[in-house]
């Protein structure tokens, strides 16, 4: 359920912590009750002003910046008073209980997490793809994350969207206006070139999507797990890809008992590369234990690398084993999940592998160039175009069943009269799928779980 929008709402908007500078930010119909308490003075709108923050006995909390934002010029549209104090904990906790305190007579309470957001999409400073991004901007583990999310707050992907959204307008107003005339509507709609219109569509549509699905994996990336038998080099391979040493690297098979993981970036895409334990039988029960931990980890991934040793590479029982534990992975990942098989220890062997295969030293770091261009080939990424924009994967969602609408309406159109109905309804679904993106419809529970996501003061 959303809160209530209509009271007025206080909570401290930087990152919990100690730091140098620290807000408190109140917004609501009006703030003028606060800023008399806690400033003791009228402020000029969006003009800084330094003075005490005052308690209710007048002695100072602290001395810092207060900004008047009057609505509606203001991030979220109503009133919003921002204090910037210094940024220690206990100081902004006691400014907050202040401005609580000093707005108790117009029930101002604690702002819920990303409530200050939801307050701009609600007011028309935000659509709701751009409210996303305002998260999405913050979280971004990749400075290309960054700069999509950047895009998409400024409003391009949701201007492609409307682009999208107006041509679909344009077409059902056609259809539906020949419903009106059935002894004209097919020839209405073939001069009206309904079917250049809908070819046009669905190639707006493709190019979108494509976009899309980029910006979706420049925010979420993709959970790649390395496994194989004992002493592949698992181990080694994660570290080479970090570039630190983050898990133990002995002769001694076994040595990996847990999973160990790190968030790597190739080309701003960021991904989660998960290094198990060596697949085997075992009677140790802390290493059984560490190889049920693998398979969980091989179950939820994108793409598995499959390690093997190319120094043993013809030794049959070595061979028989991978074999045997390949099949088992054919068993536990689902047939969209891409497994690579990666040959490790180049600078000790000579043997040549099979194409499509790679073939690297993570002890030497040869070839884990070609890795890394092979793991972004899986992540389905390109080189990243200027214009891509952040997206989530509710957007695809809606953009895929989009297509599925447009299909659908294209085989209506080939069907003649008889099936204009079902054409416009079509459409008219293809639209609503837009309108989710952007937020052109009523839906509390969705709105609900998006911002409660945010941080709170956000």
């Amino acid at each position: 359920m959303l809160p209530r929008a209509s009271d007025p709402i206080a909570a401290i908007a930087t990152a919990p912590g100690r730091g140098a500078v620290g807000i408190v930010r109140v917004s609501g119909r009006s703030v003028q009750a606060v800023i008399d308490a806690v400033c003791g003075k009228a402020l000029r709108p969006r003009e800084a002003t330094y003075l005490p923050f005052r308690a209710a006995d007048g002695a100072p909390i602290d001395h810092g910046l207060a900004i008047h934002f009057p609505a509606p010029h203001s991030y979220t549209g109503e009133d919003v008073l921002e204090l910037q104090a210094h940024g220690g904990p206990v100081v902004l906790q006691l400014l907050l209980a202040r401005c609580l305190e000093a707005g108790r007579a117009m029930q101002l309470r604690v702002a819920e997490p990303g409530e200050f957001t939801q307050r701009a999409f609600l007011n028309d400073k935000l659509d709701l793809a751009q409210a996303e991004a305002v998260a999405d901007l913050i979280d971004a583990s990749t400075e290309a994350a960054a700069r999509s999310a950047s895009r998409s707050l400024a409003g391009e992907f949701s201007r492609e969207i409307g682009q999208l959204r107006d041509a679909l307008i344009h077409l059902r107003m056609l259809v539906e206006a020949t419903l009106d005339f059935p002894e004209e509507e097919i020839d209405f709609l073939r001069k009206a070139d309904a079917q250049g219109q809908l070819d046009r569509l669905q190639e707006m549509l493709a190019a979108v999507l494509r976009r899309a699905r980029q910006g979706a994996l420049l925010r979420e990336g993709i959970k790649v797990v390395i496994a194989g038998q004992p002493n592949a080099g698992k181990s080694s391979l994660l570290n080479a890809l970090a570039g630190a040493e983050l898990a133990i690297v002995t002769p001694i098979p076994g040595t990996t008992r847990d999973v160990v993981s790190q968030t790597i970036q190739i080309e701003g895409v960021p991904l989660h590369v998960v290094d198990t334990a060596g697949l085997r039988e075992s009677d140790d029960p802390v290493e059984k234990i560490g190889i049920e931990r693998a398979w969980a980890q091989i179950a939820g991934a994108d793409a598995v690398l499959f390690l093997h040793d190319l120094t043993r590479a013809g030794d049959a029982a070595y061979e028989d084993g991978d074999r045997q534990l390949l099949q088992q992975l054919a068993d536990h990942v689902p047939e969209a999940v891409p497994v690579l098989s990666v040959w490790n220890k180049a600078d000790a062997a000579t043997a040549s592998v099979q194409d499509g295969e790679v073939r690297l030293s993570a002890k030497t770091g040869d070839g884990l160039q070609a890795l890394r261009a092979r793991l972004l080939e899986l992540a389905g990424w390109q080189a990243a175009p200027e214009g891509v924009y952040i997206a989530r994967e509710r957007h695809l969602q809606a953009l895929r069943r989009v297509d599925g609408h447009l299909m659908e309406a294209v085989a209506h159109l080939h069907e003649g009269s008889l099936a204009l109905d079902l054409l416009a309804e079509e459409l008219r679904l293809a639209q609503n799928a837009l309108n989710e993106i952007t937020g052109a419809f009523d839906a509390d529970d969705l709105l609900g779980v998006i911002f409660s996501s945010f941080c709170i003061g956000k």
